[in-house]
């Protein structure tokens, strides 16, 4: 009788254990009963599930998908590409997806509408602009257009990043010369301004001493010129030394350095 009993007892447990499911971290399920899609979202955990019920689990974490592709520039040349795509699904929708687009969502929505989005910015911006500072710009444009195509639909788009850019032969050569001209022309650029700045130093300092000299020759008038002369005229009478001193009233003044005889 004990026998009996225990295997009945096993016989439960392992048809309770066969009718349950997990449900991982980072995931949800959804029950399809009979062919009938439930509307009730799962978190993770265990999960009971009956011989005609189906358990569908959908990732809700970031998915990190990479893509390589032949992106085209403005200028009409091919530039290769490796790309990834950060984006999750709202837990809340994925009845809804799973409903309208199904299980193979990745392929069905998300790569589809990333390659016409990149094809479609991408062709907006030069090879080199891939390759320079508007990579980050270009990333964004990307998202965003991808966001405005599908962001309604439960898909959230976190970043696209741009990981890997081939240019076409030759155009990396065409764009250090560029750099490298570019860089030249500051160069130049900066020794110009030194020259000019220095030059208009010069100029200051010219019209400073101009000015100076017009101050000085505006000062010395025939009355200036009369004064001091009659300074130093005074100056020598009362000096101790026999001189003499000629002088016609106009003249400043005339010394006779020939001594006395």
């Amino acid at each position: 009788m004990k026998t009996r009993l225990s295997i009945i007892a096993v016989a439960v447990a392992a048809l309770f254990i066969s009718s349950c499911a997990i449900i991982n971290p980072g995931e949800v399920g959804v029950k399809v009963r009979r062919g009938v899609l439930e509307q009730k979202v799962y978190p993770a955990g265990q999960v009971r599930v009956g011989a005609a019920t189906r358990l569908i689990k959908v990732p809700i974490r970031t998915v990190n998908r990479e893509v390589k592709l032949n992106l085209p520039s403005k200028e009409g040349l091919n530039v290769s590409a490796e790309i990834s795509i950060l984006y999750h699904i709202e837990s809340s929708d994925v009845p809804r997806i799973i409903e309208e687009i199904g299980t193979n969502y990745e392929e069905v929505v998300i790569l589809s509408v990333f390659r016409s989005a990149a094809a479609d910015i991408c062709a907006q911006f030069y090879a080199k602009d891939m390759h320079s500072g508007k990579r980050g710009e270009i990333e964004k444009a990307i998202a965003e257009k991808m966001t405005s195509l599908i962001g309604d639909r439960g898909f959230t788009i976190e970043a696209v990043l741009l990981k890997s850019i081939s240019l076409p032969p030759g155009l990396y050569t065409a764009i250090e010369d560029k750099l490298e001209a570019e860089q030249e022309a500051q160069r130049m650029e900066f020794v110009l301004q030194k020259e000019r700045q220095e030059a208009q130093r010069k100029i200051i300092e010219a019209q400073g001493t101009a000015d100076a000299q017009k101050i000085l020759s505006d000062g010395l008038n025939q009355r200036t010129i009369q004064w001091k002369s009659l300074e130093v005229l005074r100056e020598l009478s009362n000096s101790p030394n026999t001189k003499v001193i000629i002088t016609d009233g106009k003249t400043p003044f005339i010394v006779n350095d020939e001594g006395n005889k």
